[in-house]
């Protein structure tokens, strides 16, 4: 693309200088483990809310994406599926994971099943929350402005996205978060206003698209959505759910923030998927990635541009700092401090975190830079993954007072994970049978049968 206006670069360093200010405004350094990784437990009703808007919502290129690819069928796989799994977390998770007192979802496994067991879960959450697909994200937006190689927008990316995380911790998570939240809506409020007033409404735009963008399913075969539907269940262990509900101030906070961010995603993924349809019939792209930034190069005046870019921006950063935080914690005090000899000096927990937050960054760095496809890793990391850990964490919030011995737990995670990456693997080899049925149904069915046998035995 060609470069920014003046005024748009004036815009962009506006932002990124008031981001590290904020992030670095409290100069103490935190070294109390629950202040470092949960701010206190004193995580208010509209802190909850900002935060996790902004840290769910990453890949908003791919948005864009499927969007102009496949039209409406975006919300059916990408919004409606969560807002129902982020309700039932709401209403039976979030006020339970307050309660307990616990800091990760490891910790679940640690005190329920064993250490081993504690320390496999810790290790499928590093590559759930792995921040490498928005690393990618924000690297090729980088690259795609500023005309700038590769490596240097990935480097650039996790630096600017992690640098205030060091000093302390959540909190600067939660302290910019309420910025990009603001940034977040009022870019795409600027994009669909300007759209709207040059080329109608959003009610003509859709008489006018093709019948195929109007398909729910876009085409694909009803397997393939409801696999997308049950990858939505990653909410249940998503790490940045539960930090955020371990955090809040009550277990009220937590339960009504997420139904107030359901709302939020709603009129944000209304915002989003408007302006995706309105670059069907306008935009000829050779990569769909790009479909917003190429929105607001061709119908935002100078300024509003520089907005609308630190608007995306502020989306995918907020989503990395996020992830990068929980992938040191889960590195740092999951893994390392939990197997460490001398994890009976809670002092050492920071240390740790700070250690795994340059461990993370070097993976997601390496990660991100040899990845083809943010979607495509995302629907394959679900499928394999989410049927290993949903069922034996739900367990230990449902039977918490039956405790299960370490190797049945190992079981319960190694063959939902085994069956998953098998199946994907003989799919891949053109195996027809296997390509009829997706990874995540035998992976999911074989947790399904552990779980069984553990409620049968539990006498439930």
């Amino acid at each position: 693309m060609g470069q920014l206006h003046f005024i748009d670069f004036l815009v962009l360093g506006f932002y990124l200088f008031t981001l590290i200010w904020i992030g670095f405004k409290n100069k103490e350094s935190s070294n109390v483990p629950t202040d470092f990784i949960l701010g206190g437990r004193k995580l208010s009703y509209g802190s909850f809310v900002a935060t996790l808007v902004t840290t769910w919502y990453g890949a908003i290129l791919g948005i864009g994406e499927n969007t102009y690819l496949y039209g409406i069928q975006t919300w059916f796989i990408f919004s409606f599926p969560y807002y129902i799994f982020a309700f039932s977390y709401a209403i039976y998770i979030a006020p339970n994971i307050n309660k307990t007192g616990l800091i990760s979802i490891p910790d679940h496994f640690f005190n329920n099943y064993g250490k081993k067991s504690g320390v496999l879960s810790a290790i499928l959450i590093i590559f759930l929350t792995s921040p490498a697909p928005y690393i990618l994200s924000l690297g090729i937006l980088l690259q795609f402005i500023f005309n700038i190689g590769l490596e240097v927008s990935l480097i650039l990316s996790t630096l600017f996205s992690i640098i205030y995380i060091w000093n302390s911790g959540f909190k600067a998570v939660v302290k910019t978060d309420l910025l990009q939240f603001i940034l977040m809506f009022l870019s795409f409020i600027i994009l669909i206003g300007f759209l709207w007033q040059s080329l109608g409404d959003p009610i003509q735009m859709i008489h006018a698209l093709p019948e195929k963008f109007l398909d729910p399913l876009g085409g694909n075969s009803a397997q393939y959505f409801f696999v997308w539907f049950f990858i939505a269940a990653w909410t249940f262990i998503d790490p940045g759910f539960y930090q955020r509900s371990a955090a809040a101030e009550t277990p009220e906070v937590a339960r009504k923030g997420i139904l107030t961010a359901i709302i939020f995603w709603a009129i944000f993924d209304t915002l989003t998927i408007f302006c995706g349809l309105y670059a069907i019939n306008q935009l000829k792209l050779e990569n769909a990635l790009f479909t917003f930034p190429t929105l607001a190069i061709d119908f935002l005046p100078i300024g509003f541009f520089g907005l609308f870019i630190i608007g995306i921006i502020a989306i995918i950063m907020s989503t990395i700092d996020s992830l990068s935080f929980i992938s040191a914690l889960t590195i740092g005090r999951d893994i390392f401090w939990k197997i460490s000899p001398n994890s009976d000096n809670k002092k050492n927990i920071v240390y740790y975190i700070r250690f795994g937050l340059i461990i993370s960054a070097i993976i997601s760095l390496s990660l991100a830079y040899i990845l083809p496809s943010v979607v495509g890793l995302l629907f394959t990391l679900g499928s394999v993954i989410i049927p290993s850990l949903i069922l034996p964490f739900l367990a230990t919030l449902i039977f918490p007072e039956k405790k299960v011995s370490d190797s049945f737990a190992i079981k319960w995670i190694f063959f939902p994970l085994f069956i998953s990456i098998l199946w994907l693997y003989l799919s891949k080899v053109n195996f027809e049978f296997f390509q009829q049925i997706e990874p995540f149904y035998p992976g999911m069915f074989i947790s399904l049968i552990f779980f069984l046998f553990l409620k049968v035995r539990n006498g439930n």
